[in-house]
């Protein structure tokens, strides 16, 4: 009971933090965009370095560097620039600004390890209502722009000739993901973000049949990570948020290894 008790806040905030990542993390494969979400996440450290330099809460100078991120990347759109290797130049420079800035902030630095790694455990239930706030615009939004969203990953060409606005939709979907580096910084910290995203749609892709079927199967997949990560941190004592990444890469190892198995004996 005393497990329990310690593991249910943070388990159904996992739990509801899924939701999101889920249909986000399927997206942001079909869309070749994995990259993204390790770019804003380095982010998260510089907003929590300037929210400690301004005493500001730590949600608004995360989610204020990761707008400004978007808009940065939504400015320098351009065919002579590459997007992953704007993406590395970014991921770059806000994590070292990120350190840098943290290093300079003494009240911030033993706490260093809990934003890079995060600490789901530290959370509790007065967190739950604005994260299930904050969650269900998440879910919201993306419900709303679902089939625009899946034409471009499909087909953007397509898509356009349909009367889809592919900059339009991209912009909602950095702003989403945005808003999820906000909710799992806390979980899973600045280094893990894009783990929770990608692994389990990584996993769900090698069991999918269909793009319903993988946003399914990312869930289900994320919510073993999530309890199998909780339980084995608490019993090791160990980072929660690297257990959680490295159940979840356990998880799709297996089951990659069970199918070519199974295909080796076929």
């Amino acid at each position: 009971m005393d497990y329990i008790n310690l593991l249910a806040p943070a388990w159904s905030m996992g739990a509801l933090l899924v939701l999101l990542t889920a249909p986000l993390g399927c997206l942001m494969l079909w869309r070749r965009m994995a990259f993204f979400a390790d770019t804003l996440a380095h982010g998260t450290l510089l907003g929590v370095a300037i929210a400690g330099l301004l005493a500001l809460p730590f949600w608004v100078g995360v989610l204020s560097v990761s707008g400004l991120l978007v808009l940065i990347l939504w400015g320098f759109q351009d065919r002579r620039l590459p997007m992953d290797a704007l993406l590395a130049l970014c991921s770059s420079a806000l994590l070292c600004s990120g350190l840098l800035l943290v290093n300079q902030l003494p009240a911030l630095r033993p706490e260093l390890i809990g934003y890079l790694f995060g600490d789901l455990l530290a959370l509790n239930w007065t967190d739950l209502p604005a994260l299930l706030v904050a969650i269900l615009l998440g879910i919201g939004i993306l419900a709303w722009n679902w089939r625009a969203q899946l034409r471009l990953a499909i087909d953007p060409d397509m898509a356009a000739s349909e009367g889809i606005h592919p900059s339009r939709q991209r912009l909602i979907f950095m702003l989403v993901l945005a808003l999820f580096t906000v909710l799992a910084l806390k979980a899973v910290g600045t280094l893990l973000m894009g783990a929770l995203l990608i692994i389990p749609a990584l996993t769900a892709r090698l069991w999918a049949r269909s793009p319903q079927q993988m946003v399914l199967w990312a869930f289900v997949f994320a919510q073993i990570g999530i309890a199998g990560g909780l339980w084995g941190s608490v019993w090791l004592n160990v980072a929660t948020g690297a257990t959680i990444v490295l159940t979840m890469t356990l998880l799709f190892m297996l089951i990659f290894a069970w199918q070519r198995i199974t295909q080796l004996r076929a």
